[in-house]
């Protein structure tokens, strides 16, 4: 099986009418059709139920999926099935394994319209976001297959006569996922993909927010050839996700969540219980708290939109999204007038309208969150600008907020809020907000607005964060271009979608054979 090149899937025109025609008439058919159906899946066995397992942001009432809930006690028959499953799939060569990968991206681009749709009723993502949500799928698919293929035919060693040397890597096992709900496409199918291309049997645990789209994305790798064996759907709460981290049968965590379940995580995944034959692994990207430095010299007509769509874009439910704006005190009242008004024309509203950038927050507890944050910014420091034009009495709208002028000590500018909620500082130079930066436990994304190339070169060097862009917004990583992961307490330093993702779910073995032969037996 030979593979082109890899490239970023497109996203679609939005301005194109046939486009934006074709997304609705999927979200009208999905609408139509009702709930759609979520299941218990472990191998052949499919349990179904009729409980209301998510709703529509914009619109709590609306159901969006109906199913079956796994409890804690499926999970030793996912992995016990995902063991017999395992012994297919392993053996399958990367070639075959790229090719299930590459039939699953197939069928979910036949059906983009419709994995969009599903992502904007269930997770509130606006259309452009459900997009390249979807976009972002296909990507890790795609690269993902090319990288186990490459990885196959392991690593170059040192050679010298009378002897051979080889590095060949093989799966480590089952491969528990527990996935978020803010890319409820992407970032599931991206961990779930690179088990499987390397091997693994996996077994996902969705975020209980967005359990349509994760069924969606085990009927594509299904479909693709994926054996039902190698991959389970358990849709429950955390016990579940709990009990998976916790099952000695299971050799790889791949997270992506909270900073405290990712703790929590991490310390139940340590413990080695008596008779354990592996150390677990985890690969845990846990969020964020990040900041963009504008300089004295910055361009403002790229830096006020790019702040704005890096904080406000979705609501700010991405961990990647600006939180904090350090701002030169020399131009930090002409920035923030400026952003204010750049605010002033954010649209608020439903998910399924066309040019919305702020749409409701996930659900009840996060909305409830944001404005308690919010409202204690503003107590606290001098509010910049809001926009409350188009936040609806429906859904789990937040209004965008920003606040300046904030004691050095609030809560805020420490703690991940996860919502439309932007905070401005002015800072004396670029090494004070640095300083201000190094004083954070997170450390995953950051942004910096400069023209002097050697402030560009002097913050890269002082930057502790995974990914640091310069001179546009801090979001949206692209798979193979940007790879994308924290360091400090926004994970283990992992990068999705770049060259070495897939080497946290192998195990390296090195052979070496004296080549120097004393007889040979037929």
């Amino acid at each position: 099986m030979s593979l082109p090149a890899f490239v970023n899937e497109p996203v679609l025109e939005l301005r194109r009418a046939a486009h934006r025609n074709a997304l609705l008439s999927a979200l009208k058919d999905l609408d139509a059709s009702g709930p759609v159906r979520v299941p218990v899946w472990i191998g052949s066995d499919r349990r179904d139920a009729d409980d209301p397992i998510s709703t529509d942001p914009g619109n709590p009432d609306r159901v969006v999926a109906i199913g079956a809930t796994a409890t804690a006690a499926d999970v030793p028959r996912a992995v016990e099935a995902g063991e017999r499953g395992f012994t297919e799939w392993s053996r399958l060569p990367a070639t075959g394994r790229a090719q299930a990968l590459v039939a699953a991206a197939s069928w979910l681009r036949e059906r983009r319209h419709q994995a969009a749709a599903l992502a904007v009723r269930e997770a509130a993502k606006p259309w452009a976001e459900a997009d390249a949500d979807v976009c972002e799928a296909l990507d890790f698919l795609e690269y993902y297959a090319r990288g186990a293929v490459a990885l196959e035919g392991g690593e170059s060693l040192l050679v010298v006569p009378g002897e051979r040397n080889e590095m060949r890597y093989r799966p480590r096992g089952i491969v528990g996922v527990i996935a978020p709900w803010n890319f409820p496409l992407a970032i599931p199918l991206g961990m779930v993909a690179a088990g499987l291309a390397t091997g693994n049997a996996v077994v996902l645990k969705p975020a209980e927010q967005a359990p349509g789209c994760a069924a969606f994305l085990v009927e594509a790798l299904r479909a693709g050839g994926v054996p039902a064996g190698a991959i389970a759907l358990l849709p429950g709460e955390g016990d579940v996700g709990a009990a998976l981290v916790r099952h000695p049968g299971v050799h790889t965590i791949a997270f992506t969540g909270s900073g405290p379940v990712g703790l929590e995580i991490v310390r139940a995944a340590a413990e080695t219980p008596p008779g354990a034959r592996h150390l677990k692994r985890v690969v845990a990207e846990m969020g964020g708290k990040n900041c963009v430095i504008v300089d004295a010299d910055a361009d403002l007509d790229d830096a006020v939109p790019g702040v704005v769509r890096s904080a406000f874009a979705y609501a700010g439910q991405k961990c990647s999204a600006a939180s904090r704006v350090l701002v030169h005190e020399s131009i930090a009242d002409t920035f923030t007038q400026r952003l204010a008004g750049a605010v002033a024309t954010l649209q608020v509203g439903q998910a399924e309208r066309f040019g919305v950038d702020v749409p409701p927050v996930i659900e009840a507890d996060a909305q409830a969150r944001v404005r308690r944050y919010a409202d204690a910014a503003r107590r606290a420091g001098t509010l910049v600008a809001v926009r409350e034009e188009g936040v609806e009495d429906v859904g789990w709208f937040c209004a965008p907020t920003v606040v300046a002028g904030l004691p050095g000590d609030a809560p805020v500018l420490f703690e991940e809020v996860f919502g439309p909620l932007l905070t401005v500082e002015a800072v004396r130079d670029v090494d004070a907000a640095c300083d201000r930066i190094d004083e954070l436990p997170f450390a995953l994304t950051g942004g910096l607005y400069a023209r002097n190339p050697h402030t560009v070169e002097h913050v890269v060097r002082r930057s502790p964060v995974g990914n640091l862009y310069v001179n546009r917004s801090i979001t949206g990583a692209m798979v193979g271009r940007q790879p994308f992961g924290g360091n400090r307490l926004s994970g283990t330093g992992t990068k999705a979608g770049g060259p070495d993702y897939l080497l946290h779910f192998v195990e390296p073995h090195v052979v070496t054979e004296n080549t120097v032969r004393h007889g040979l037996i037929i």
